[in-house]
């Protein structure tokens, strides 16, 4: 009999994401589930195929090469890379249902990942830019030091919980499922502190900090963020580390923006450099460079230095430095210099045509604009 289609199985569409995914699992392993339908000769065989569908779509890695090649992709008489079959019913409920009811089948205490943690490092464009190794005081949980991590203040060990005989887990009805649920008493531990410790309640834990150092990699980005792998919160009950995500925080700049690749910055010249030329002087992030302005300049001119730019973390071409001309008004003038400007003035009159161009064009639009308002 010919497999039916994953997505098909599941009733979900080919772009579905992750969360849809697993909202669509729970949903048909609960309808299917063949302690639910114990008259169903079938419903094994369904569970089957929607957990068959499920761990095949939840891998990115099987996902894609399902999505490529289909069945075949994934099947593992079809060579590497195949579908395995991997859990059974019991391990596959865990992991969906498990977050639902509390708990798995199995006895014992749980085993927890500890949390992720995020620190936002705020640093200068230049560090941004060419890479830095920065160190950092992170708040996280530590051992301790009132009891030096045994959670007890006379330092007895533990004794065994009377709820669940120390298992962690009870045993819970609920309505067609018989499931284990986390020990209300001991809170899956298995055991219970008789004096547990003032400073931490027993935790055997504290709230403090402490100092990595972060390798920033050059050309990152405002928002570009790097994990440190195991360097978040402890685990509970022998459970893995957490990890820690570093948010780059790139400072505001006084003369540069960044634009990808690419750096813009303003460049003010005065009125007479913009309309006789001249050279100036602008920063870049590797020293200074002379920018030539030719004459008859207009605000808004743009002029790009090749290579001056940055290198993306991601990799690719160094972009470019595009410096944005302002001509800028000159103020604070004194009586001798506003007599000049008058006289410059006065020279240019009767020439709007030929000096100012953009300003004649304008108010001959400005003028049409009023004849035909007044006739309409």
């Amino acid at each position: 009999m010919a497999k039916r289609d994953y997505y098909e199985v599941l009733g979900v569409d080919r772009n579905a994401a992750e969360a849809d995914l697993k909202k669509a699992y729970r949903r048909m392993a609960m309808k299917h589930h063949p302690d639910r339908n114990p008259d169903q000769a079938d419903a094994e065989e369904s569970f089957k195929e929607i957990k068959e569908a499920y761990e095949v779509l939840s891998d990115s890695r099987k996902r894609q090469a399902y999505d490529q090649f289909g069945h075949a992709g994934v099947d593992p008489s079809a060579g590497a890379g195949g579908f395995s079959g991997g859990a059974g019913f019991g391990d596959v409920f865990d992991s969906v249902f498990g977050d639902i009811f509390g708990g798995g089948r199995g006895g014992g205490s749980r085993a927890y990942r500890g949390a992720d943690l995020r620190y936002d490092l705020e640093m200068s464009l230049e560090d941004a830019v060419a890479g830095t190794e920065i160190k950092i005081r992170v708040p996280t949980l530590i051992s301790c030091t009132t009891c030096s991590g045994k959670g007890s203040r006379s330092g007895r060990p533990p004794s065994t919980c009377g709820t669940c005989g120390g298992a962690g887990q009870v045993r819970m009805q609920q309505g067609f499922f018989s499931v284990q649920q986390t020990c209300p008493k001991c809170r899956g531990s298995g055991s219970l502190i008789s004096d547990p410790c003032a400073s931490c309640s027993g935790s055997g834990k504290a709230r403090g900090h402490k100092t990595i150092s972060v390798k920033v990699p050059a050309g990152v980005d405002n928002g570009d963020r790097i994990r440190l792998s195991g360097e978040g919160e402890p685990g509970q009950s022998g459970g893995p580390p957490g990890d820690l995500y570093v948010n780059v925080v790139v400072k505001t700049h006084p003369i540069f923006s960044r634009d990808g690749s690419d750096l813009r910055c303003e460049v003010p010249i005065d009125f007479v450099v913009a309309a006789l030329g001249g050279e100036l002087e602008v920063p870049t992030l590797e020293g200074r460079v002379m920018l030539k302005i030719p004459a008859e300049t207009q605000t808004g001119k743009m002029f790009r230095l090749r290579s001056k730019g940055v290198r993306s973390v991601r990799g690719g071409a160094v972009g470019d430095l595009i410096c944005s001309v302002v001509v800028e008004t000159p103020v604070n003038l004194v009586k001798e210099q506003k007599e000049l400007l008058k006289e410059f003035s006065k020279s240019l009159s009767g020439n709007g045509d030929k000096h100012s161009p953009r300003a004649s064009s304008w108010l001959d639009g400005v003028k049409k604009f009023f004849e035909e308002m007044k006739f309409s």
